[in-house]
């Protein structure tokens, strides 16, 4: 459920909790990358100043985007890479500040529970069970996209390989705009160990560790734990903090060898997070203190009662084997499950007015046969074919006190259509409402019964939704490469998709029955269109169904051409697609519901790349252009007084995208990051229509962003090293909705960040000091949610300065 836009009439939620019906050149950090990458391989290097090579050249990391080893370089798509030493270097545990890292990549997290990524300016961040997302994001080959399990801790990490672009031939269903590929460390052969601690203010500390061992000859076992924990950012004065942490994952694996050059893994993954309410917070109505700052104490009632309790469940089994010098076969097999529930004040206040909750829970199975071909050729390639089911449900319930949601209401209607003439009369004879907070900036509460007709006032009025989704679907891929000649390749691959999609929705009576909405029920029109014994959701009387079924084809491809032994260029053009959204929207009257099917989202994208290295390896780039063609864009809008699932239609997005990385001497070297992209709504749809959205910049897209670091190395006596890393990210205006309402948009803001440390023994041990945000620089991570649709829309702050230091260790 997201809370971004849940608003009267919500048949489907949406943004940060409610998925909801009522509602840079930045490729980063490259240079520590690398030396980081060099390190996990050989401790020693850490002791050392880098070579040049091992300072700035990122394009080294192996990755297997393409189903195959393949150099970063080598790759004619748009990927970044990092390796593990990397996010421990820089205390990066979760995707949100890995995406800092990343250019074209935005990730905003209210809570482990509600995620919103952008890749390239198109969105992913709905929680309904019916809904698929536009950004996959796999574990360990598992798609694990789903938006409320999709967040999980980064720890013992090999890498992380971030896609842009459409990636439906290599990742499947749901890799509309881009695939984030999570590889985290196996069994393997040896004894190993290792350790990081961190402890900083607000009470922070984040433990992690692993130990992995044989068992016998041909079997490996490896255990891996994480814990992080922090206070929360915000005083709440109704009780507890807000925006805080507190997460515990452990992985167990074991390897197995089956043969020459063949294996099995068996990986099981449990993650716990119970943090304490995300900070919702009202700039309309004061704190108990008479304050209105976004950035000062918080005042949600309700207060410990607030947050989230999530539980993650992962199985997988990862077969490799060789049938032959030309010829293996992988299977990759995925048990998941997740169960979620997070309570949150939408209103932002001490009133109780919109209290909500979201429960979600599904469960999923995948299976995926590959059979990879390389015989050394002019080919090489793949085919098989993926079967994926999933189940789940996203429950909704809403709370309030109907004494203090009256006074809202009332001094919502003047701004509403669709109410009849009868009930306009009743609120005329009411006259001005009476203020929501009292003189002591208290809940006020001067009715008990609705005044004229004396209908009693329910001061517990509870109610909700659930939606329901079932998807499965069949896939068959083929992708391969022809090595024209030593300078041409070209790349070209299919994907074809058949789904089928249940979907299910259901509301009831409230109990004991609202006395707001059995009021407007009698005056024959609600608020937003909405009648009935509810305040906000149309009984359905029972579940209501709808079902879709469609077969589909992605695909792409490439040419690249090998201008030189250290330059690579590549012109791609490829088709991504999002699947059909099974809705119901509350019709025109206002007394039942619309099945609704929306097409499918495509995208057509154009790439033009360049990558290479000059200077003799000290100078490194990573150059791409591209353009989306975007159609059928599936959003939110209201009309006729009610807030609908529909097609908003077609948006463009021309981008650009560069990394330029210099050594400057063997202890010395930077990076400038940039990426550009102008992701608008087109002015008129495919049939000329002008568009409700037309010129309007796509949320969570900033045109700009920015990262600039350097990091300066200097060896000291008996194998140590002493480093400073500062980074410094900047991002442009970012709207947070897409209606463009300028209250709810963030101006352009600047990040300072700093590592500093040691490193002894050969680079065994670390111990280093940090800090985020250094200039305390305040900023939004997102505005508006669900209580924009009653005028009372909330911001969200982003985390102040905070520092602390670190130790680890490997033995």
């Amino acid at each position: 459920m997201s809370n971004s836009k849940a608003g009267a009439c919500a048949p489907t939620p949406r943004r940060n909790g409610l998925s909801w019906s009522i509602r840079c050149l930045l490729l980063g950090l490259a240079p520590l990358a690398v030396q980081a990458q060099q390190a996990s391989d050989a401790p020693a290097a850490a002791s050392t100043a880098p070579s040049v090579a091992n300072a700035i050249n990122l394009n080294r990391i192996t990755v297997t985007a393409q189903k195959r080893e393949q150099q970063v370089a080598d790759v004619p798509i748009s990927i970044s890479a990092y390796s593990n030493d990397f996010m421990q270097r820089f205390g990066i545990s979760d995707v949100e500040t890995l995406s800092r890292y990343v250019p074209g990549v935005q990730v905003q997290v209210q809570s482990p529970n509600n995620p919103g990524i952008a890749v390239r300016g198109i969105t992913t961040d709905d929680g309904a069970a019916t809904a698929a997302t536009r950004v996959s994001i796999f574990q360990d080959g598992v798609d694990i996209s789903r938006s409320r399990g999709s967040m999980v801790a980064l720890f013992d990490m090999d890498r992380v390989e971030v896609l842009r672009g459409p990636q439906g031939t290599l990742f499947g269903r749901g890799a509309e705009s881009g695939a984030i590929s999570l590889i985290q460390n196996k069994a393997q052969a040896g004894n190993a160990g290792g350790f990081q601690a961190e402890f900083g203010n607000f009470s922070s500390r984040k433990l992690t560790g692993y130990l992995n061992t044989p068992i016998s000859d041909n079997v490996y076992a490896r255990v891996a734990v994480h814990h992080a924990h922090h206070d929360g950012y915000i005083e709440n004065l109704s009780g507890g903090r807000l925006s805080g942490e507190d997460t515990n994952a452990i992985r167990a694996s074991l390897h197995f060898n089956v043969g020459s050059g063949s294996g099995v893994d068996l990986i099981a993954n449990y993650q716990r997070d119970a943090p304490p309410g995300t900070d919702f917070r009202s700039a309309t109505v004061p704190n108990r203190h008479g304050s209105t700052d976004v950035y000062g104490a918080a005042d949600l009632d309700h207060g410990d009662e607030l947050g989230l309790r999530r539980k993650v469940y992962g199985l997988t089994a990862i077969g490799d084997f060789a049938l032959s010098d030309d010829w293996r076969l992988s299977s990759t097999t995925g048990l998941r499950k997740f169960n979620s529930l997070e309570k949150f004040d939408a209103d932002g206040s001490q009133v109780n007015m919109l209290n909500f909750a979201e429960h979600s829970k599904s469960h999923q199975l995948s299976q995926e046969l590959r059979l990879n071909y390389d015989a050394g050729g002019n080919f090489t390639g793949f085919f098989g074919a993926n079967y994926f089911y999933e189940n789940g449900s996203q429950g909704v319930p809403f709370g309030t006190d109907e004494r203090s949601l009256l006074l809202q209401l009332l001094a919502l209607a003047p701004t509403l259509d669709g109410l009849s003439d009868s009930t306009r009369q009743l609120i005329a004879l009411l006259g001005p409402p009476p203020p929501l907070l009292d003189a002591n900036n208290m809940p006020n509460q001067p009715y008990s019964a609705i005044p004229l007709l004396g209908v009693p006032l329910n001061t517990d009025e509870r109610e909700g939704y659930t939606n329901y989704g079932r998807s499965r679907s069949y896939e068959m891929f083929a992708d391969g490469t022809w090595h024209l000649n030593d300078r041409f390749d070209l790349t070209g691959g299919l994907r074809v998709t058949r789904e089928e999609q249940a979907a299910g929705y259901q509301v009831s009576n409230a109990s004991p029955a609202s006395g707001i909405g059995s009021t407007l029920a009698l005056f024959g029109a609600g608020f937003n269109g909405i009648t009935g014994p509810n305040n906000l959701f149309v009984p359905t009387n029972g579940r209501l169904s709808n079902n879709s079924s469609s077969t589909s084809v992605v695909g792409r491809l490439i040419g690249s051409f090998h201008v030189n032994d250290s330059t690579n260029s590549y012109l791609s053009v490829s088709r991504g697609r999002r699947p059909n959204v099974l809705a119901f929207n509350v019709n025109a009257a206002g007394n039942g519901y619309d099945k609704v099917v929306l097409p499918a989202e495509t995208i057509m994208s154009y790439e033009l790349g360049l990558k290479g290295e000059a200077n003799g390896g000290r100078f490194a780039y990573d150059l791409s252009a591209f353009y989306y063609d975007y159609n059928n864009f599936q959003s939110q809008a209201f009309q006729g007084g009610r807030l609908l699932q529909l097609n908003a239609g077609r948006a463009s997005v021309p981008g650009f995208e560069a990394s330029l990385q210099q050594a400057f001497s063997d202890r010395f070297s930077g990076f400038v990051n940039y990426s550009y992209l102008r992701a608008r709504f087109a002015d008129k749809d495919n049939q000329g229509r002008e568009q409700a959205y037309a010129g309007n910049h796509l949320r969570l897209a900033p045109d700009h962003t920015l990262a600039v670091g350097v990091q300066w190395n200097q060896p000291l006596a008996n194998g140590r090293n002493l480093y400073v890393r500062p980074s410094y990210t900047w991002r442009s205006r970012i709207y947070f909705e897409d209606d463009n309402n300028p209250a709810y948009a963030q101006p352009a803001y600047g990040l300072l960040n700093l590592r500093a440390g040691v490193t002894f023994d050969k680079g065994r041990w670390d111990l280093a000091v940090w800090g985020a945000n250094l200039l305390d620089k305040k900023y939004l991570m997102d505005a508006g949610n669900v209580g924009e649709n009653f005028n009372l829309g909330t911001y969200i702050p982003g985390a102040p300065r905070t520092f602390g230091i670190s130790i680890s260790g490997k033995f």
